[in-house]
């Protein structure tokens, strides 16, 4: 019996090294819509996990709705149709995956993508035959509201104590917090670690191969 029947794992930057493509197609968004000043690497990394309109706003302050609504639109075309730049999956994640699912758990996917985007990358990496459900940001609300999670415990039937949260910002670990979810953080990802361990994660992950190793050894306990 696994002590979380339920993994719920954020996206970019948990599953997918996607920090390079968002800042380039973000950037080239706000320069397609003229907004000024230029947007640093550092400041649109720091806004990776949440729902676009909540990321746009975080950072384009006082930027109005039809302008919000093109750079919207221009980083949807960016990113899904004219970006060349790689997006590899971290090391043994497909691997941990496997392991995880032949081991008797579920997983599912909360992400600050939309369902375009998320249906786009799962056929890239062939890898949405491992989730049993996901949850986007235009779906729901944006993380760290909990909607999402509710929902996903909703659909799967399950109730909080059998599930984790496992993600590589402040967004994810306040998603979990406020669903009173435990959480798994990840170093890897676009947050700072220190930033991560406000959140008192029950562990915190250097690889993705570790937090595997730590679900399937915590079960056996």
């Amino acid at each position: 019996m696994m002590k979380y029947p339920v993994v719920i794992f954020d996206w970019d930057g948990t599953l997918i090294d996607s920090e390079a493509r968002i800042v380039l197609c973000m950037q080239n968004a706000a320069l397609d819509v003229g907004w000024q000043p230029a947007l640093s690497y550092e400041s649109v990394r720091d806004i990776i996990g949440l729902g676009l309109p909540e990321a746009i706003r975080t950072l384009c302050p006082g930027i109005d709705e039809s302008q919000l609504q093109l750079l919207k639109e221009r980083y949807s075309w960016h990113f899904l149709e004219a970006s060349d730049q790689a997006m590899p999956l971290f090391p043994d994640v497909e691997e941990g995956l496997k392991r995880l699912q032949t081991a008797g758990c579920r997983l599912a996917v909360a992400t600050g993508k939309s369902r375009r985007g998320l249906n786009q990358v799962f056929e890239e990496t062939g890898l949405a035959h491992y989730f049993s459900a996901s949850r986007c940001a235009d779906e729901t609300r944006s993380k760290p509201d909990p909607m999402m999670l509710n929902e996903l415990l909703h659909e799967m039937q399950l109730k909080v104590s059998d599930a984790v949260m496992v993600g590589d910002t402040e967004f994810d670990m306040a998603l979990a917090e406020n669903a009173g979810m435990d959480r798994i953080a990840v170093n890897y990802g676009a947050h700072h670690p220190e930033r991560l361990q406000k959140y008192h994660p029950v562990f915190t992950a250097d690889q993705f191969s570790d937090l595997v190793d730590w679900l399937l050894d915590v079960s056996r306990r």
